[in-house]
């Protein structure tokens, strides 16, 4: 999937002659008769499902989920600057056939080094049997315990510095470049604190203030290729197999960033407090079978708790409440953020990063 200078902008400027270029690159020979947008979807980037006819026989599929850069230039330059687009489509490009998880199949996955903007053309998972994680419910303890095993695969397999400059050069730690979850929990703070409980406002005003320093502790341990973004609205079901399905965020960190953000934001609070040790336990114990290198419980459960800090930020467009917010999207919006605050009132992320960092 090689690069390409001409990309299209707008779901609907995807026409038969660049799509059968486009997948031609990976399917020699194919020829597209016609494309429909069917669905469209304008927000944080521009999602569409596409539906498409061939001009022959072709093993392809009829419909296609299709990601770009939102339409709204504002919009577009904002989110843009977090790199979120180039991430995934690197990770579609380079990764995603390999990795030892679920991941939509990849298509096409394009993208214009100058100036950022990007086509992903991936499995539409509409018509298949998959389902998409309740976003209140949350996926079920035993389905949370087979995702174990995913995660340590996906953490052994890139904690060798050699593997990772071979096969993920491009994968980064990720850095305090943007300001944007400072200015949002700020704007939070100061127009919604009712809204937040006293443990989400101290951990938000903790990283307004001192969010280099945050950063610079949540990267310390064994260094690994992280998912980074496992909340329960990333997450699809697969025959009860846990699916992954937005890598924007893929970075690299330490293990139990990955492990313990997808615990606790994938989980009900009720189950995640039942169960959060036992999968942990069930992660350490995967990596001895599989022969990663061995973490102690106590170690474990410590950046656990290290790493329940990020829950504030990782909330931060949520604490601002928008009042347009559509109806289908208040589910997650809302559980996201008691998940969020109800972590940070469990596991004292505070205490612990004093003990771990003197912090």
């Amino acid at each position: 999937m090689s690069t390409s200078p001409a990309l299209p902008a707008d779901p609907s400027q995807v026409t038969p002659e660049w799509l059968s270029e486009a997948l031609g690159e990976r399917f020699p020979g194919t020829r597209v008769a016609a494309v429909e947008v069917l669905e469209i979807h304008h927000g944080t980037n521009s999602n569409a499902r596409l539906g498409v006819s061939y001009d022959g026989e072709s093993s392809l599929p009829e419909t296609y989920f299709l990601k770009m850069l939102p339409l709204d230039p504002k919009q577009r330059e904002t989110i843009n600057k977090t790199g979120m687009g180039k991430r995934e489509t690197l990770f579609y490009r380079n990764l995603a056939s390999d990795v030892p998880m679920r991941v939509p199949r990849p298509y096409v996955a394009q993208l214009d080094e100058s100036d950022g903007s990007f086509v992903l053309l991936i499995e539409d998972l509409e018509p298949t049997d998959c389902q998409l994680a309740d976003p209140v419910a949350g996926i079920t303890v035993e389905q949370a315990g087979n995702a174990m095993r995913d995660y340590a695969e996906l953490h052994i397999r890139f904690e060798d510095e050699a593997v990772r400059r071979q096969d993920a050069g491009w994968v980064e730690f990720m850095g305090g470049d943007s300001d944007m979850g400072v200015w949002m929990l700020q704007f939070g703070l100061d127009n919604h604190r009712e809204k937040l409980r006293d443990g989400f406002a101290e951990m938000a005003e903790l990283y307004i203030e001192r969010r280099s320093e945050l950063d610079e502790i949540w990267t310390r341990g064994p260094v690994t290729v992280l998912q980074g973004d496992s909340h329960v609205g990333n997450l699809f079901l697969d025959a009860g197999r846990v699916g992954f399905l937005d890598w924007g965020l893929i970075q690299l960190g330490t293990p139990m960033r990955d492990v313990g953000y997808f615990i606790t934001m994938a989980l009900s609070p009720e189950n995640r407090r039942a169960h959060e040790r036992e999968l942990i336990q069930r992660y350490l114990d995967a990596r001895t079978e599989i022969g990663g290198r061995p973490f102690d419980f106590d170690e474990a459960w410590l950046l656990h708790r290290v790493h329940a800090a990020y829950a504030a930020p990782a909330a931060c467009p949520l604490v601002l409440f928008p009042e347009d917010d559509p109806m289908e999207n208040r589910p997650l919006s809302r559980s996201f953020l008691e998940r969020a605050q109800c972590v940070i009132e469990d596991l004292d992320p505070r205490g612990a990063l004093r003990e771990f960092a003197n912090f």
